[in-house]
Protein backbone atom coordinates (compact mmCIF):
# COMPACT_ATOMS: atom_id res chain seq x y z
CA UNK A 1 0.00 0.00 0.00
CA UNK A 2 0.85 3.33 -0.89
CA UNK A 3 2.33 5.48 1.65
CA UNK A 4 0.06 8.16 1.02
CA UNK A 5 -3.29 5.90 0.81
CA UNK A 6 -5.08 5.59 4.08
CA UNK A 7 -6.72 1.97 4.99
CA UNK A 8 -9.92 3.15 3.60
CA UNK A 9 -8.27 3.39 0.17
CA UNK A 10 -8.46 7.04 0.01
CA UNK A 11 -5.74 9.25 -0.37
CA UNK A 12 -4.30 11.51 2.74
CA UNK A 13 -3.27 15.00 2.03
CA UNK A 14 0.06 16.08 0.94
CA UNK A 15 2.59 18.75 3.07
CA UNK A 16 1.21 21.22 1.03
CA UNK A 17 -2.61 19.92 0.79
CA UNK A 18 -1.92 20.14 4.83
CA UNK A 19 -0.45 23.68 5.15
CA UNK A 20 -2.87 24.80 2.81
CA UNK A 21 -5.70 23.69 4.81
CA UNK A 22 -3.96 25.38 7.90
CA UNK A 23 -3.63 28.45 6.17
CA UNK A 24 -7.26 28.28 4.80
CA UNK A 25 -8.43 28.36 8.48
CA UNK A 26 -7.56 32.01 9.22
CA UNK A 27 -9.80 34.57 7.95
CA UNK A 28 -10.84 38.52 8.93
CA UNK A 29 -13.17 37.05 12.42
CA UNK A 30 -10.45 34.27 12.88
CA UNK A 31 -7.06 36.29 12.76
CA UNK A 32 -5.72 34.31 15.84
CA UNK A 33 -6.43 30.38 16.52
CA UNK A 34 -5.78 28.20 19.50
CA UNK A 35 -4.84 24.88 18.55
CA UNK A 36 -8.27 23.60 19.47
CA UNK A 37 -9.86 26.11 17.01
CA UNK A 38 -7.45 24.86 14.09
CA UNK A 39 -8.02 21.62 14.51
CA UNK A 40 -12.09 22.17 14.59
CA UNK A 41 -11.28 24.44 11.65
CA UNK A 42 -8.81 22.66 9.33
CA UNK A 43 -10.71 19.55 9.93
CA UNK A 44 -7.47 17.37 10.05
CA UNK A 45 -6.66 15.20 13.39
CA UNK A 46 -5.00 17.16 16.15
CA UNK A 47 -1.60 15.30 15.76
CA UNK A 48 -1.32 15.97 12.40
CA UNK A 49 -2.33 19.73 12.69
CA UNK A 50 -0.34 20.16 15.36
CA UNK A 51 2.82 18.84 13.66
CA UNK A 52 2.40 20.46 10.07
CA UNK A 53 1.71 23.94 12.28
CA UNK A 54 5.01 23.64 14.46
CA UNK A 55 6.88 22.77 10.94
CA UNK A 56 5.34 26.16 9.54
CA UNK A 57 6.38 28.25 12.61
CA UNK A 58 9.64 27.02 11.83
CA UNK A 59 9.57 28.61 8.28
CA UNK A 60 8.08 31.30 9.12
CA UNK A 61 4.23 30.91 7.59
CA UNK A 62 2.95 30.68 10.86
CA UNK A 63 3.46 32.55 14.05
CA UNK A 64 2.63 31.49 17.99
CA UNK A 65 3.49 34.40 20.29
CA UNK A 66 1.40 32.59 23.01
CA UNK A 67 -0.91 30.26 22.70
CA UNK A 68 -2.75 30.63 19.84
CA UNK A 69 -1.16 30.48 16.24
CA UNK A 70 -1.35 33.53 13.63
CA UNK A 71 -0.08 34.48 10.22
CA UNK A 72 3.42 34.72 9.84
CA UNK A 73 5.19 37.63 8.65
CA UNK A 74 7.11 35.64 6.34
CA UNK A 75 3.93 35.22 4.24
CA UNK A 76 3.17 38.40 4.44
CA UNK A 77 6.94 39.35 3.18
CA UNK A 78 6.21 36.84 0.18
CA UNK A 79 2.34 38.39 -0.99
CA UNK A 80 4.59 41.54 -1.73
CA UNK A 81 6.18 40.13 -4.66
CA UNK A 82 2.81 38.94 -6.48
CA UNK A 83 1.93 40.79 -9.73
CA UNK A 84 -1.49 41.78 -8.08
CA UNK A 85 0.49 43.95 -5.16
CA UNK A 86 3.65 44.41 -6.82
CA UNK A 87 1.93 45.86 -9.91
CA UNK A 88 -1.58 46.58 -9.77
CA UNK A 89 -1.63 48.20 -5.91
CA UNK A 90 1.58 50.14 -6.75
CA UNK A 91 0.19 51.80 -10.63
CA UNK A 92 -3.57 52.36 -8.69
CA UNK A 93 -2.40 53.57 -4.98
CA UNK A 94 -1.12 57.46 -5.98
CA UNK A 95 -4.88 57.63 -7.44
CA UNK A 96 -6.42 56.01 -4.23
CA UNK A 97 -4.53 57.96 -2.18
CA UNK A 98 -5.93 61.14 -4.62
CA UNK A 99 -9.66 59.80 -4.32
CA UNK A 100 -9.14 59.17 -0.21
CA UNK A 101 -7.92 63.23 -0.28
CA UNK A 102 -11.11 64.46 -2.35
CA UNK A 103 -13.91 62.10 -0.57
CA UNK A 104 -12.28 61.88 2.74
CA UNK A 105 -13.95 58.45 3.23
CA UNK A 106 -12.70 54.74 2.68
CA UNK A 107 -11.35 53.91 -0.74
CA UNK A 108 -10.82 49.99 -1.80
CA UNK A 109 -9.20 48.79 -5.08
CA UNK A 110 -10.28 45.21 -5.50
CA UNK A 111 -10.26 42.25 -7.92
CA UNK A 112 -12.44 39.64 -9.05
CA UNK A 113 -11.52 36.47 -7.17
CA UNK A 114 -13.97 33.26 -8.61
CA UNK A 115 -17.76 35.00 -7.37
CA UNK A 116 -16.11 36.94 -5.33
CA UNK A 117 -13.91 39.97 -4.94
CA UNK A 118 -10.61 39.99 -3.08
CA UNK A 119 -10.11 43.38 -1.15
CA UNK A 120 -5.90 44.56 -2.79
CA UNK A 121 -5.98 47.93 -0.83
CA UNK A 122 -7.97 49.95 1.55
CA UNK A 123 -7.36 53.43 2.45
CA UNK A 124 -9.44 54.46 5.89
CA UNK A 125 -7.75 57.65 7.18
CA UNK A 126 -9.80 58.73 10.40
CA UNK A 127 -13.17 57.58 9.65
CA UNK A 128 -12.88 53.71 9.61
CA UNK A 129 -15.63 51.61 8.82
CA UNK A 130 -15.04 48.20 10.64
CA UNK A 131 -18.00 46.34 8.95
CA UNK A 132 -15.80 46.31 5.79
CA UNK A 133 -13.91 43.55 4.91
CA UNK A 134 -10.10 44.05 5.59
CA UNK A 135 -7.13 43.72 2.86
CA UNK A 136 -6.74 39.90 1.88
CA UNK A 137 -10.69 39.72 2.73
CA UNK A 138 -13.44 38.93 0.49
CA UNK A 139 -16.83 40.07 -0.13
CA UNK A 140 -19.67 39.16 -2.30
CA UNK A 141 -19.02 40.32 -6.23
CA UNK A 142 -23.27 40.16 -7.01
CA UNK A 143 -24.47 42.74 -4.49
CA UNK A 144 -20.46 45.09 -3.88
CA UNK A 145 -20.09 48.16 -6.18
CA UNK A 146 -16.38 46.78 -6.97
CA UNK A 147 -18.15 43.45 -7.94
CA UNK A 148 -20.44 44.94 -10.57
CA UNK A 149 -18.00 47.43 -11.60
CA UNK A 150 -16.28 44.38 -12.87
CA UNK A 151 -18.76 41.81 -13.73
CA UNK A 152 -20.20 45.04 -16.31
CA UNK A 153 -17.24 44.25 -18.59
CA UNK A 154 -16.93 40.10 -18.24
CA UNK A 155 -18.14 37.89 -20.35
CA UNK A 156 -21.70 35.67 -19.77
CA UNK A 157 -19.84 33.15 -18.30
CA UNK A 158 -18.32 34.88 -15.51
CA UNK A 159 -21.93 36.67 -14.48
CA UNK A 160 -23.84 33.35 -14.89
CA UNK A 161 -21.11 31.75 -12.53
CA UNK A 162 -21.87 34.56 -9.60
CA UNK A 163 -25.51 33.84 -10.21
CA UNK A 164 -25.35 30.00 -9.92
CA UNK A 165 -23.14 31.22 -7.05
CA UNK A 166 -26.20 32.49 -5.26
CA UNK A 167 -27.59 35.69 -5.05
CA UNK A 168 -27.74 35.87 -1.10
CA UNK A 169 -28.98 39.09 0.57
CA UNK A 170 -26.62 40.37 2.76
CA UNK A 171 -29.35 43.54 3.54
CA UNK A 172 -32.84 43.91 2.92
CA UNK A 173 -31.83 46.44 0.06
CA UNK A 174 -29.87 43.17 -1.87
CA UNK A 175 -30.46 42.48 -5.42
CA UNK A 176 -31.56 38.63 -5.48
CA UNK A 177 -32.25 37.83 -8.78
CA UNK A 178 -30.61 37.57 -12.25
CA UNK A 179 -32.81 39.66 -14.01
CA UNK A 180 -32.46 42.83 -11.33
CA UNK A 181 -28.22 42.27 -11.42
CA UNK A 182 -28.17 42.15 -15.31
CA UNK A 183 -30.36 45.33 -15.27
CA UNK A 184 -27.96 46.83 -13.00
CA UNK A 185 -24.73 45.89 -14.72
CA UNK A 186 -26.50 47.36 -18.23
CA UNK A 187 -26.37 50.63 -16.69
CA UNK A 188 -22.74 50.67 -15.62
CA UNK A 189 -20.91 51.75 -18.89
CA UNK A 190 -23.07 54.11 -19.65
CA UNK A 191 -22.94 55.69 -16.56
CA UNK A 192 -19.31 55.13 -16.06
CA UNK A 193 -19.61 53.97 -12.24
CA UNK A 194 -21.07 50.91 -10.39
CA UNK A 195 -23.51 52.04 -7.23
CA UNK A 196 -24.07 49.47 -4.31
CA UNK A 197 -27.05 51.42 -2.17
CA UNK A 198 -27.34 49.55 1.14
CA UNK A 199 -27.07 46.30 -0.09
CA UNK A 200 -23.43 45.29 1.63
CA UNK A 201 -24.28 46.89 4.89
CA UNK A 202 -27.27 48.97 6.21
CA UNK A 203 -26.24 53.09 6.16
CA UNK A 204 -23.31 52.42 3.89
CA UNK A 205 -23.21 53.00 0.25
CA UNK A 206 -20.49 52.36 -2.44
CA UNK A 207 -19.60 53.79 -6.19
CA UNK A 208 -17.00 51.86 -7.90
CA UNK A 209 -15.53 51.69 -11.53
CA UNK A 210 -13.62 49.89 -13.44
CA UNK A 211 -9.84 49.81 -13.71
CA UNK A 212 -8.90 48.28 -17.57
CA UNK A 213 -5.66 46.79 -18.75
CA UNK A 214 -3.57 47.61 -21.43
CA UNK A 215 -6.09 45.16 -23.82
CA UNK A 216 -8.45 46.76 -22.66
CA UNK A 217 -10.08 43.75 -20.32
CA UNK A 218 -11.20 44.71 -17.36
CA UNK A 219 -8.47 43.77 -14.27
CA UNK A 220 -9.47 45.48 -11.45
CA UNK A 221 -12.02 47.99 -9.84
CA UNK A 222 -11.67 51.01 -6.89
CA UNK A 223 -14.26 52.62 -5.08
CA UNK A 224 -15.54 54.93 -2.49
CA UNK A 225 -17.26 53.45 0.53
CA UNK A 226 -18.75 54.99 2.92
CA UNK A 227 -22.21 56.49 4.93
CA UNK A 228 -24.94 56.80 2.88
CA UNK A 229 -25.76 61.08 3.48
CA UNK A 230 -22.13 60.96 2.57
CA UNK A 231 -21.33 58.87 -0.57
CA UNK A 232 -24.13 60.16 -3.01
CA UNK A 233 -23.56 58.24 -6.40
CA UNK A 234 -24.49 61.72 -8.22
CA UNK A 235 -21.77 63.41 -6.22
CA UNK A 236 -19.29 60.69 -6.18
CA UNK A 237 -19.77 59.04 -9.03
CA UNK A 238 -18.34 61.32 -11.86
CA UNK A 239 -14.60 61.54 -9.63
CA UNK A 240 -14.57 57.77 -8.79
CA UNK A 241 -14.46 57.18 -12.80
CA UNK A 242 -11.70 59.66 -13.55
CA UNK A 243 -9.41 58.15 -10.92
CA UNK A 244 -10.36 54.86 -12.61
CA UNK A 245 -9.76 56.08 -15.82
CA UNK A 246 -5.90 57.14 -14.76
CA UNK A 247 -5.38 54.80 -13.00
CA UNK A 248 -6.22 52.53 -15.95
CA UNK A 249 -3.24 54.34 -17.88
CA UNK A 250 -1.02 54.05 -15.26
CA UNK A 251 -1.32 50.72 -14.81
CA UNK A 252 -1.56 49.67 -18.67
CA UNK A 253 2.40 52.19 -19.46
CA UNK A 254 3.41 49.78 -16.23
CA UNK A 255 2.46 46.72 -17.89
Amino acid sequence: MSPAQRDDGSVAPGGLERAAAILGAFDDTHRELTLAALVARCGMPRSTTHRTADRMIRLGWLDKPADRYRIGNRLFEISGLAPIRHELRESVLPFLQDLHGATRTTVQLGVLNGTQVLIVEKITGHRPMPMLSQVGGMIPAHCSGLGRAILAYCGGETVDAVVAAGLTARTPRTLTTRVALLRELAAIPQRGWAVDREEGNIGVNCVAAPVFGPLGDVVAALSVTGPTGVVRPDRVGPAVRLAAAAASRAYSRRR
